[in-house]
């Protein structure tokens, strides 16, 4: 059964955001944002700082179970699984829904971060622990900040969003150099031109593309997230942290 970790207003379409972001307010109305946000930061690294060493799994919530994006992705679960890794998504439908699977199904921690949204919002029915956000940005920084690697799979528009996050992340050293699995060839083939242009234009380096793995194979995905993100991340990911009853762990 599944655990909702944290929850802070009915579920439906919240404008907080989308008013903060529309440009300057009253200093108090700041303030109280301000406030807002670091709570769920502080309630977001309270339920996840036990989850262990994981890989987040992005893609398309509008993927269908008979889609045979969603047999790789739960094939990408159950094997993330066998390694020892927990499978963080962002604990929707579709692809997310079918890593989790996955992940339960080779008996491993199963982890969303989901986000309030007026389509595609509630939490599927296999995950362990589940930590609902108010705040796009909230969510996305206890992704990355939880995560040893990236495996991007067919999505759209979000999935681009969270592709591109975790390149441009990785390329400034602002997290250290996870590796990235681009899984579906055909679906990507789009975006290898535009990244060569980039390259041909001197707007990025060549060892910038080498960030990327673009693989069909579940079998290479998982021996390039061994040999990088295992060997660098996972033993020290591995070290215990004592558990405070005064923070309720």
């Amino acid at each position: 059964m599944s655990e909702n970790l944290y929850s802070t207003s009915p579920v439906g379409s919240n404008d907080t955001e989308k008013i903060f972001l529309e440009g300057p307010r009253s200093r108090f109305s700041e303030f109280l944002f301000t406030i807002k946000v670091m709570f769920e930061f502080i309630l977001g690294f309270r339920a996840l700082h036990f989850i262990g060493p994981c890989v987040a799994v992005f893609g398309s919530a509008r993927v269908k179970e008979e889609s045979p994006y969603y047999d790789q992705a739960r094939s990408i679960g159950k094997s993330l699984a066998g390694l020892g890794f927990t499978v963080i998504t962002g604990g929707g439908p579709g692809i997310m829904e079918a890593a989790n699977r996955g992940a339960k199904e080779g008996g491993g921690k199963s982890i969303g971060c989901n986000i309030r949204l007026p389509k595609e919002q509630s939490p599927n029915p296999y995950l362990d622990k589940w930590f609902l956000c108010r705040y796009f940005f909230v969510r996305k920084v206890l992704m990355f900040k939880y995560s040893d690697a990236f495996i991007i799979m067919p999505g759209g528009i979000g999935t681009l969003d969270e592709f591109f996050e975790a390149l441009t992340l990785i390329q400034t050293k602002k997290i250290l150099d996870f590796p990235i699995i681009v899984f579906g060839t055909a679906f990507w083939e789009p975006i290898k031109p535009m990244l060569n242009s980039f390259l041909n234009h001197q707007m990025i380096s060549p060892e910038d593309m080498n960030l990327l793995l673009f693989t069909d194979s579940v079998e290479e995905a998982m021996f390039h997230i061994q040999k990088v993100a295992s060997v660098k991340y996972l033993e020290k990911r591995r070290r215990s942290f004592k558990r405070l009853r005064i923070f309720g762990e």
